[in-house]
């Protein structure tokens, strides 16, 4: 092998490139299981980001289930729904058919095997006005239960109900549960008797409080003798389970950690007390952190001072069995008697639909979100190290340290690497040490990456949770800026050469620290909150009420929007500033980069705004990914360079 290139950090050449990224990787994930069939979910930027519906055969070999686009352009479909408009739950399975949210329109289509879809949901009035997701088969009343959400009845905001939809669309939609302003998770007790759900009301987000419902169902298909089982306004309850043998599982945090729980006779109880994450925060329909083996084994997925791991627990003795695997981010969790199936990622491994033999341990990937191998790219791989750093308060935040790795290259003696710091969305969100093209693209060209778990972030129990609560765009912010400091203190990193990006909610953590600290150079916002009043103002249904407990009531603490919001203070901006927006993001609209990028140019300071036609809220399309990607290159590499830069840290 070649002596290693000597050249400065940021400008060494990586055969990672942009073309690989989008012409290796898909999305994979929400595993479910049907007669001993296994589907998934594949989200393609090389089809224009459409999301198929994939299945595994008996010869070992996965196929398409979704028809394939027309040859002549994009479209065909795609299954997609945007209830909360970040979707999830867009499909089932039931004896080889599949009932799907068709993306275009939002109708549920039923598809039997070798055939086309058929739809079975009325037209609406308008393209994606009802709206599906998250159903349940009810076999003995040849009928599925879904969350609807409905755009068409005038309202100020859509409504949200369960309905029963006909597994033959021979009706309409019957209401079975209405009233409260969010619905998820409706699961059918084994004998059918029994309906379990989640609700939940303004202004709580799913993580703050949601309630968890019983009701009984009548001869005639509706639901009565309902009640209410556990939750309520500071207990958040996730993933409602019923057992085979119709004991009523689920998530909560009524101890400080979303911990495992069931009810029986009335009684709840704790299945295994750990100071630990058994949940997550729910942005999207139909997640699983658990799932039964049996009626007597639970197989379950927790995370942990940032990493998850596997446990099987004994629902007689209530004794919990550790799982060894090598991922350290586990999801979409499914099981059978001898299976667990999930997408598992790690330091190591590209995230993949995995199975795992609970017999032996031994694990086998059914499909890879990267086409291409790790082992290709053996030195060129940065691995991540997990750090706590000081914080306001006296406090510690964490986050994952990526230095820069390049086998071809290294840097002058002495030297020290450019930083891009990222602010993770949600912002009850969290960032995980997983092997991702979009780290290793920064990495391998000689720039170093934190990813920062900042106060508010899930993974480290509700207190840490709860952190953010009134002080986005405080905390976030310190924690951001305190991480990079640290990073140059102990001289990991220049610190006149640090830079900070975020998508959503890291864009509005991305915009607020390059306008109210003087600590990175440049930055890059992802369809980034700038004004937060407009924000209250234009977003969707399902955050409309968000910043009541990240920011104060509005209008009531107006003064707080307009202080926190960065395109009030342009003036105090004195650096370079990169803006990514879809041109149709429902969640947050174009205007808040327009309003930013028009700030700047009042300013006089370099800008770049690109808004791409076609995307929403984050980016699904090969070209708008790999034009991104190359233009933060771009900018990163004449506002992080060496030459000429004036800028000093606080």
């Amino acid at each position: 092998m070649a002596e290693p290139r000597i050249a400065p950090y940021g400008s060494w050449a990586s055969p990672i490139t942009s073309d690989l990224i989008v012409a290796a990787s898909i999305g994979v994930g929400e595993i479910r299981l049907d007669g001993g069939r296994v589907y998934w979910l594949e989200t393609r930027p090389q089809e224009g980001g459409r999301t198929v519906l994939v299945r595994l055969g008996a010869d070992g070999t996965a196929g398409d289930v979704t028809p394939p686009a027309p040859a002549d352009g994009p479209g065909g479909f795609s299954v997609r729904t945007r209830v909360h408009e970040y979707g999830g739950g867009a499909y089932l399975v039931t004896g080889g058919a599949v009932v799907f949210c068709n993306d275009a329109d939002q109708r549920l289509y039923r598809q039997e095997e070798g055939r086309a879809p058929v739809p079975v949901t009325p037209e609406p009035s308008r393209p994606r006005a009802l709206r599906y997701a998250d159903g349940v088969l009810d076999r003995a009343r040849g009928r599925m239960v879904w969350v609807r959400e409905d755009h068409t009845t005038g309202a100020a905001q859509p409504v949200n109900s369960l309905v029963a939809v006909p597994l033959d669309g021979s009706s309409p939609p019957l209401e079975l549960v209405a009233g409260a302003d969010f619905y998820a998770a409706p699961r059918l007790s084994p004998d059918g008797v029994r309906l379990a759900w989640l609700e939940w009301r303004h202004p709580n987000m799913p993580w703050d409080g949601t309630e968890l419902w019983v009701g009984q169902f009548s001869a005639d298909g509706t639901i009565a003798d309902r009640r209410k089982v556990a939750g309520g306004t500071a207990e958040s309850v996730f993933q409602p389970e019923w057992s085979p043998d119709g004991i009523l599982c689920f998530v909560s945090d009524r101890s400080g950690w979303w911990n495992l729980y069931r009810e029986q006779d009335g009684q709840i109880e704790a299945l295994h007390p750990l100071a630990a994450e058994f949940g997550s925060p729910q942005w999207a329909f139909g997640m699983a952190r658990y799932a039964f083996a049996g009626a007597k084994q639970l197989v379950c997925s927790y995370s942990r001072d940032g990493a998850a791991a596997l446990l099987r627990i004994d629902l007689d003795r209530l004794a919990a069995t550790p799982i060894a695997t090598e991922f350290t981010d586990i999801a979409s969790v499914r099981a059978d008697q001898d299976h667990v199936y999930f997408r598992g990622a790690a330091p190591t491994r590209f995230a993949a639909v995995v199975r795992l033999d609970l017999a032996s341990g031994a694990t086998t990937i059914l499909k890879s979100s990267s086409a291409v191998e790790p082992g290709d790219y053996d030195g060129t791989l940065s691995v991540p190290e997990p750090i706590a750093f000081p914080t306001e308060g006296g406090l510690s935040a964490y986050g994952l340290f990526y230095p820069p790795a390049n086998r071809d290259f290294r840097a002058p003696e002495g030297e020290l690497p450019p930083l891009i710091v990222r602010s993770h969305g949600g912002p009850t969100g969290a960032s995980a040490a997983v092997l991702d093209w979009s780290t290793q693209y920064w990495t391998s060209r000689g720039f170093a990456v934190l990813d920062v778990n900042y106060g508010g972030s899930t993974g480290y129990g509700r207190a840490y949770r709860e952190r953010l609560r009134g002080a986005w765009g405080v905390v976030d912010v310190e924690d951001c800026v305190n991480g990079a400091r640290h990073l140059a203190a102990t001289r990991r990193v220049d610190g006149r050469r640090m830079a900070i990006r975020g998508g959503s909610a890291g864009g509005y953590t991305t915009l607020c620290a390059l306008t109210f600290r003087g600590v990175f150079a440049t930055g890059a916002s992802y369809y980034g909150v700038s004004d937060l009043e407009a924000l209250a103002r234009d977003t969707h249904k399902f955050e409309s009420r968000y910043l009541d407990g990240l920011i104060g009531p509005y209008p009531a603490r107006r003064d707080l929007y307009h202080d926190r919001s960065p395109v009030h203070f342009a003036d105090r901006l004195a650096v370079p500033v990169a803006l990514f927006q879809g041109a149709e993001d429902a969640i947050v609209p174009p205007a808040q980069a327009e309003l930013m990028a028009a700030a700047l140019k009042r300013k006089g300071l370099p800008c770049q705004y690109l808004l791409f036609a076609g995307e929403q809220h984050g980016f699904r399309r090969a070209a708008n990914i790999k034009r991104a990607l190359d233009a933060e290159l771009y900018f990163y590499a004449i506002f992080l360079s060496g030459a000429g830069l004036t800028f000093a840290p606080e």
